[in-house]
């Protein structure tokens, strides 16, 4: 006979046991110094060229954006431009990376792990300095990371997922997609996941509409400004970017019109510098890049269908490059840091979006730079043993075996650990940047499979 989990009583979190939590709540006031040494630390907030500009610009017309970024993330920045601050939403940006490590506390006690366990667990996403860094930068990924761990919640928060608890999910898990793309398809995992339970009809049919219907909605709004029915212009151009890497057209024989598109000897580092290298073959056809994306589209699939091993060999050689030791450049441009630097970090002058947002959303907005004494303690900050890549791949190890058997909790997370890691690098290229929002759920998985649950008498 199957044995089931015995998941922890709502008891575990609403019980009269303040010291059961205190050794979270100690770890959590020291996140929060942490935090607030960082926005000590450093005068402003991050701003990117060109990222965070087109998200603030976006948030100020509020309109789905041509070309990268859908308007999830620019609606947040939406709420707080009132008060003209990027400083007060890194403020915000820092108090949901607690939530987010409130958010694994809260499952992995729901799911009966002990105190120390659940604390362990969130660590990683508390204390990672990386983590730490985007929630200070105008980036959208602390956003998309509270949202898919707020969605994992809510379905794993019972044995049986309730038509309520599906529907949040499908819910957040749509505003995921909508803040960053590549967390469209964890709506489809998470039904699959569902479904592979036997799950009631009902809430899988919840959860499929609250994820399906807001995507649909925004397509709606994207082709009413731009006339293509989609979430976002720059679907076909990243997936070109991916293939100029191992492309080779006297095997795929495209047709003449997308035969522009292929490499033309122009060699870079990694995949995603093709988007805007001036001499790569797409940005030498007429008009804007992003004007070809359906061409460069319809050429990569080509390209895949036609060299699918040398396309799975690219996605799996810059995965790997999550699991090095120490951060490995790529592209060599950029320089990973563990840690917090110093220094003073400046935004291009001569660029008409960056005063066209000063004016319109934050007339402080500036370059960054480093704040003593406080900035001499954040480069002191020893950069955590357990963060380091290698130690991520355990991670992911330990939660896909306690995936398989009777540690079944642990499948959910590990798998959306496994998508957020590798689709990125599916449809662009390897970032270390993107391998962020697998690590909260990684260490969701990792507890899960590791943690031995008590059996049902």
């Amino acid at each position: 006979m199957a044995v089931r989990e015995s998941i922890a009583p709502p008891a575990v979190l609403a019980g009269p046991r303040p010291a059961g939590h205190r050794l979270f709540a100690a770890v959590l006031v020291l996140a929060a110094a942490l935090r607030a040494l960082v926005m000590l630390g450093y005068d402003t907030a991050t701003v990117y060229w060109y990222d965070s500009f087109t998200y603030l610009d976006t948030a100020v017309h509020l309109r789905p954006q041509g070309a990268f970024h859908p308007a999830g993330y620019p609606a947040f920045l939406w709420l707080f431009r009132p008060f003209q601050s990027v400083e007060l939403v890194a403020g915000v940006q820092h108090a949901l990376g607690l939530g987010v490590g409130v958010l694994i506390y809260v499952l992995l006690r729901r799911r009966s792990l002990p105190g120390w366990g659940a604390t362990l667990a969130a660590l990683p996403p508390l204390f990672d300095p990386s983590l730490v860094r985007v929630e200070h930068a105008i980036l959208s990924d602390t956003q998309m990371i509270f949202l898919v761990m707020a969605a994992l919640l809510a379905l794993m928060w019972r044995e049986e997922v309730s038509v309520r608890a599906a529907a949040v999910a499908g819910l957040l898990l749509a505003l995921a997609g909508l803040t960053r793309t590549t967390a469209v398809p964890l709506v489809g995992l998470a039904a699959l996941f569902l479904l592979l339970r036997r799950t009631p009809w009902r809430p899988v049919v919840a959860l499929v509409l609250a994820g399906v219907v807001p995507l649909l909605g925004y397509a709606g709004w994207y082709a009413h400004h731009h006339g293509r029915f989609a979430l976002s212009g720059s679907d076909g151009v990243a997936l070109w970017a991916r293939t100029m890497t191992f492309a080779d057209c006297s095997i795929v024989r495209p047709p003449p019109e997308e035969a522009r598109l292929c490499p033309n000897g122009t060699v870079v580092d990694a995949a995603s510098e093709y988007v805007w290298a001036p001499g790569s073959s797409l940005n030498l056809l007429p008009g804007d890049r992003f004007s070809h994306n359906d061409l460069a589209r319809s050429f990569a699939l080509r390209t895949i269908a036609a060299q699918p091993l040398d396309y799975l060999r690219e996605v799996a050689a810059n995965t790997a490059l999550a699991f090095t030791w120490e951060p490995v450049p790529h592209p060599d441009r950029l320089r990973p840091t563990s840690t917090f630097p110093r220094g003073a970090w400046t935004v291009p002058a001569d660029q008409p979006l960056v005063a066209k947002v000063r004016a319109e959303y934050d007339r402080d907005i500036r370059g960054m730079r480093s704040v003593e004494p406080y900035a001499s303690v954040l480069a002191a900050y020893p950069y955590p043993w357990f963060l380091h890549g290698t130690l991520f791949g355990v991670l992911l190890l330990v939660g896909g075996v306690g995936a398989i058997g009777r540690r079944r909790a642990a499948a959910l997370p590990w798998a959306f650990a496994v998508f957020l890691l590798v689709a990125p690098v599916a449809v662009l290229d390897f970032d270390h940047r993107y391998v962020l929002p697998a690590i909260p759920v990684a260490c969701v998985a990792a507890a899960l499979g590791a943690y031995r649950p008590r059996r049902a008498r």
